[in-house]
């Protein structure tokens, strides 16, 4: 049960439902019906959804009516599983629907009220069905693979049965699992109070731009403004948002310091080594593949230096700092979109994956799988989520610039992924970890950056979209791996016995970003007020999730290359693209180093970082003549 985690119009449309940019905050019930997300898919009312809560309550209790049966003969331990998974896909679908709508304004209590409720029940459900993992590793390897040769209805389930198995150095007795399992009641506190304060709650401030407009500046209009072209207003932008996160870093600070806690707990009681094991064992992903990375970007810092002094050149300003780093690199191109035109360049780009990809997609787009429009009180951000037997959700906030076109193709590469993955694989092996999945979202970037470039011969636009895509390196390669040594250190500080709090927070990201950044080298300035900026990123509150964007767009960026050159041959082929759609409709059939390796790319060596530096450069060659040839 996760979220699959991360924009102008320029035409009126019928009661101003499209208003484009700078316009402001509007409610929800001003927006059009095809703009929004259809829940009714997910259940035809609220009182529907309550009906089935109700159910869901009833049924977890009777859970423990199979403790201790396991074992007793092949076709007991069958239904003893399906009746689990049964249950766990119908909890599943109830706190996506709660989710979901309590993000559609975080202001609405009863919405709330429905996703603490879904919160509770699994709580509960986890409490039950605790003692599963201990008693099925009591039963033995040998045992489970009698079962299974006994009993063919379980074939589908051994890979989930050897990942449990493995587990079994970290699973404690059935009583100590129950124990932790309520004790998890606690871990969503740190992350519930600060999403409910940034969203809700904190008292966003306004900025008066030079074009005498004033501008609430919460969440998704800092995106928007930080972006603009005159460089005071982006000053302004940026200590107006900055300054308010300041004054509130000793509270942020608590609630990240929290979540830090449940991890600790999570690794002491399970017995791993560090926090960052713990989370990488989930996906059976080597420690030594998040600190590589981390390494082989701090030795090809050169590399992004000299993307900031391109950048540098570019703008044409004296000294670059961290205030121009979102502005447009070519002022005079202004490219905008309406969420249509979006949609429509989206699935222009996703051709080479196959007509079916892309029908399939469109479908998606014309029954509503997304929720457009930022309205007021709404989750800022952009992700995909689903429910098992019905279809992707996509929640974006897209108000029209290149950025969010790129949004809606890289959160439409998770909702294919997991319908793929939801229409070829049982519900015990349909999700997928998050190792593959910014795979397919990274891919369908990169495809749009092609088409894009493709189909311009603008050198303005040209050196833009160069520009857009080297920055999109920047933050998806170079700036998540900052946060992933910052998530990885503030970690090691806890474990260590360092205390943790908004100000060591602040000094700590600072320091991270003066270094990446070359400060002391005059490559970008940083303003010491902007290393708050670790209390404005909500990823720090999932469990080592960034990372995993900067192993993936290394991967999805050699399969795109493959695929795009087996498009333009002569004899088009589909080996690369066929064996890139395997991966997306194996679910958790295979572990995600494997599945990868099957779609030609092999994570555990920097060969296809080296490949990514080696592109990054190369672009920048093609920048650095254009610029010479204006």
């Amino acid at each position: 049960m996760k979220k699959r985690m991360l924009y102008l119009c320029f035409s009126v449309l019928a009661a101003n439902a499209w208003a484009g940019a700078g316009a402001s905050a509007q409610e929800r019930a001003d927006v059009p019906e095809k703009y929004k997300w259809n829940t009714a898919d997910l259940y035809p009312t609220e009182e529907a959804w309550k009906k089935a809560a109700n159910d869901i309550a009833v049924r977890i209790p009777k859970l423990s009516k199979l403790q201790g049966k396991l074992g007793k003969s092949a076709s007991g331990f069958y239904n003893a599983l399906n009746n689990v998974l049964e249950l766990d896909s119908d909890l599943s679908r109830l706190a996506t629907y709660a989710s979901m709508r309590s993000d559609e304004d975080t202001r609405v209590a009863a919405t709330r009220e429905m996703e603490q409720t879904a919160t509770d029940l699994a709580v509960k459900y986890a409490a039950a069905v605790s003692f599963l993992r201990p008693e099925i590793l009591s039963l033995g390897e040998k045992k489970v693979e009698q079962f299974i040769a006994k009993d063919k209805r379980l074939a589908p389930f051994r890979p989930w049965l050897d990942d449990i198995l493995r587990y079994a150095p970290h699973t404690l007795t059935a009583q100590e699992e129950k124990i932790a399992a309520q004790a998890d009641m606690l871990s969503d506190g740190p992350s519930n109070a600060y999403n409910i304060f940034t969203n809700a709650d904190m008292p966003y401030p306004e900025a008066k731009l030079s074009d005498g407009k004033t501008v609430r500046l919460d969440a998704s209009a800092y995106t928007q403004y930080r972006a603009v072209n005159n460089r005071a207003d982006r000053d302004l932008v940026f200590k107006t948002f900055w300054a308010k996160y300041k004054e509130f870093e000793r509270t942020l600070g608590t609630t990240l310091a929290a979540h830090v806690k449940t991890h600790m707990f999570n690794r002491e009681v399970h017995k791993f080594g560090s926090c960052l094991e713990a989370a990488l064992f989930n996906s059976n992903v080597p420690t030594a593949v998040y600190k590589q990375l981390i390494a082989d970007v701090h030795s090809n810092l050169p590399t992004l230096h000299r993307y900031l002094k391109l950048r540098q050149r570019l703008m044409g300003v004296d000294q670059l700092r961290y205030e121009d780093l979102y502005a447009p690199i070519v002022k005079d191109v202004d490219l905008k979109y309406t969420p249509e035109q979006g949609m429509d360049l989206v699935l222009k780009a996703v051709a080479p994956l196959g007509p079916q990809y892309v029908a399939d997609l469109k479908s998606g787009f014309d029954n509503r799988w997304v929720d457009f429009i930022p309205t007021t009180g709404k989750k800022s951000g952009a992700y995909s989520t689903g429910a098992y037997g019905v279809h992707p959700y996509q929640l974006q906030n897209f108000t029209g610039i290149y950025d969010e076109v790129s949004t809606l193709a890289h959160e439409s590469g998770h909702s294919m992924h997991t319908f793929l993955s939801d229409k070829n694989q049982p519900y015990v092996t349909h999700d997928y970890k998050i190792f593959v999945a910014e795979v397919a979202s990274t891919l369908n970037e990169n495809m749009l950056f092609h088409l894009m470039l493709n189909n311009t011969s603008d050198k303005a636009t040209r050196l833009y979209l160069l520009g857009t895509y080297l920055d999109g390196l920047r933050t998806t390669l170079f700036r998540q791996t900052l946060f992933a040594e910052f998530e990885w250190r503030i970690h090691e500080m806890a474990e260590q016995g360092q205390p943790l709090t908004g100000e060591k927070m602040t000094e700590l990201y600072l320091g991270l970003l003066k270094e990446y950044y070359g400060d002391a080298k005059g490559v970008c300035k940083i303003n010491d007020l902007y290393g708050i900026e670790w209390a404005y990123i909500p990823h720090f509150y999932y469990n080592f999730y960034v990372y995993q964007y900067a192993t993936s767009i290394m991967a999805s960026a050699q399969i795109a290359a493959d695929i795009r050159a087996e498009a333009a041959a002569a004899t088009p082929a589909a080996k690369a693209r066929d064996a890139y759609l395997r991966m997306l409709s194996s679910g958790s059939s295979k572990y995600p180093i494997d599945l990868l390796k099957g779609a030609g790319v092999d994570m555990t060596t920097s060969t296809p970082f080296n490949a990514a530096m080696k592109e990054m450069n190369a672009i920048m060659d093609e920048m650095e003549k254009l610029l010479d040839s204006k």
